[in-house]
């Protein structure tokens, strides 16, 4: 993929993510203790099962929150491969990534077969869900 085409690609990326995120800060999803969350819900006249219900969706909420600030991270990284001129290059094996996964995934760091495997070993280990 063109660097050029691919910067323009993850600056568009970058703002529907920062976008997101931004709506979810504006809904009121912080990254409070959950000891806070929980204290500021318990002084309220509250049946146990709302205290239940607020503490999944809060939960929900910073679990989606990570997950666009962990993407973001990831754009930001692939536009400083971009400068250092590695973008698109597997960190795994050097071999280029495929200019189709690129469209889909444009922080991609590994190639389809290395990040298949990455994945099949990381199901495989001890301890992983």
């Amino acid at each position: 993929m063109d660097p050029a085409e691919a910067k323009q690609h993850l600056a568009g990326e970058r703002d529907r993510l920062a976008g997101i995120r931004q709506d979810l800060l504006d809904d009121g999803v912080t990254v409070e203790t959950e000891e806070a969350s929980l204290s500021e819900l318990s002084s309220n006249a509250q049946h146990q099962a709302d205290l239940g219900t607020e503490t999944f969706e809060r939960e929900r909420d910073l679990s989606i929150l990570e997950q666009i600030e962990g993407e973001l991270d990831g754009v930001d990284e692939a536009l400083r491969r971009i400068e250092a001129g590695t973008y698109g290059i597997c960190e795994a094996c050097g071999r280029p990534i495929e200019d189709a996964r690129l469209a889909v995934l444009p922080a991609a760091r590994f190639c389809v077969g290395d990040q298949e495997q990455a994945e099949s070993e990381l199901r495989g280990s001890p301890g992983a869900v």
